[in-house]
């Protein structure tokens, strides 16, 4: 395997695009896939091998969309957006449709949720958050934070699932 091959296989963009010719023999080649997404074939060979600083970012939503890819977005705005490098985003590796359940499900207990919520009212009651209240409210943040993503990542395989793709996770 040559290197530019082997660097590719390392490539996000490059994964996507084989998994989705597994279905769609277009995109197969990179002539095929270049085609589809109205770009360049070197275009196309820069984003797969990196020789690329910054794909933009309506290419990332076109593969995304064409290769049936969600995962693409969650890669992008986690690894190359500088908004999305500071906010928690699903992997963009998908997991299994029943791992991403029991996760959310785990972060939904009835128990947690209950004590989440007295905690909530108890601190913003009154109208006022207190220095001494900061540490519950962090505790309460960090819980929500692990909701949302456990949240995203099941919308993400939602999404891939429910236009086409299969549980391979």
């Amino acid at each position: 395997m040559g290197r530019d091959a082997a660097k590719a296989c390392e490539n996000q963009c490059f994964r996507c695009r084989k998994e989705a010719a597994k279905y769609n023999d277009k995109l197969g080649s990179r002539e095929g896939a270049a085609e589809l997404l109205g770009i360049s074939v070197s275009s196309l060979a820069d984003y797969e091998l990196g020789n690329t600083k910054v794909i933009p970012v309506d290419k990332v939503v076109l593969m995304a969309d064409i290769y049936n890819a969600p995962e693409l977005m969650a890669w992008y705005c986690s690894s190359e957006c500088l908004i999305g490098k500071s906010l928690e985003m699903p992997s963009p590796e998908i997991a299994s449709v029943e791992r991403t359940t029991m996760k959310l499900l785990k972060q939904l207990r009835q128990g947690d949720i209950e004590q989440v919520k007295e905690k909530l009212i108890d601190i913003t009651a009154d109208g006022i958050i207190s220095k001494d209240e900061w540490a519950d409210l962090t505790e309460i943040l960090d819980y929500l934070d692990g909701l949302i993503l456990a949240a995203r990542e099941l919308k993400l395989i939602g999404s891939k699932l429910l236009n086409g793709g299969t549980d391979d996770g």
